[in-house]
């Protein structure tokens, strides 16, 4: 096993920060990392935003669920789609920009996650920790109004860095047959890979050092699943210009 595949089996969130800044230039380096990930025809649809100012950092803290490591990580990003960008070009050198087409809403999206994993195994490699948060889709009205962002462009998640100051398990992921198959999907195992992984996640959070708790993955899943999630991004979406045909 190279140290590459090591790093990238041992990752896990990371909520709590030392307030040491990262080493001049070093923030940099993790975005040129996150700028070599494959993206659709070279589109590089995202555009990532640092936010440095504590009393904005206060505010997107508040907005997405008072999680407290948005206000205290050394480093808070904003992961943004970002079509205007090939909507600029296109206005400045033709054909005319086609907008709301889902097929570019994916590949915008897909792009700027790409992007954000290697940043994180980037950042992961430097000795930091890191923490994703979705919860910018909270509010991503409000959200997309306090970073001035225009249409086309959409906060997907954020992004806390520092390095850590907790100690973390390793989450268990599920057993490899209930993701890799070969030639066609399957559900014949399913059953039982899962009844396997939820004693698996039940000894897990049973015994892990931080916020302790009697649950399994099915008990999880279906928590979240059996209710509605986040029902205002489908009209926010297409009032940002996307998601229109």
């Amino acid at each position: 096993m190279t140290d590459v595949l090591a790093l990238l089996q041992s990752h896990r969130s990371i909520r709590r920060f030392r307030p040491d800044p990262l080493p001049d230039g070093l923030l940099e380096t993790i975005v040129r990392c996150g700028q070599q990930a494959a993206s659709s025809s070279n589109i590089q649809a995202y555009r990532i935003i640092n936010v440095t100012d504590a009393s904005l950092r206060d505010t997107l803290a508040e907005l997405a669920g008072q999680q407290e490591y948005v206000r205290l990580a050394p480093v808070f990003l904003v992961f943004c789609a970002d079509l205007r960008r090939a909507q600029k070009v296109c206005d400045r050198i033709g054909p005319p920009f086609v907008p709301g087409m889902t097929e570019h809403f994916i590949i915008a999206t897909v792009d700027t996650a790409l992007c954000g994993q290697n940043c994180v195994v980037a950042a992961e490699s430097q000795g930091l920790g890191c923490c994703y948060i979705g919860a910018v889709r909270n509010h991503p009205a409000e959200i997309s109004a306090l970073l001035a962002l225009p249409e086309q462009v959409y906060p997907l998640f954020g992004l806390c860095i520092g390095y850590p100051d907790q100690t973390v398990e390793v989450k268990p992921r599920l057993p490899l047959g209930a993701v890799l198959q070969e030639n066609r999907y399957s559900e014949e195992h399913d059953a039982e890979l899962i009844a396997e992984y939820d004693a698996t996640m039940q000894a897990y959070y049973g015994s892990r050092s931080d916020h302790r708790k009697d649950s399994s993955w099915s008990r999880e899943i279906a928590a979240l699943a059996g209710r509605e999630a986040r029902p205002h991004m489908a009209a926010f979406l297409k009032e940002r210009g996307f998601l229109l045909r």
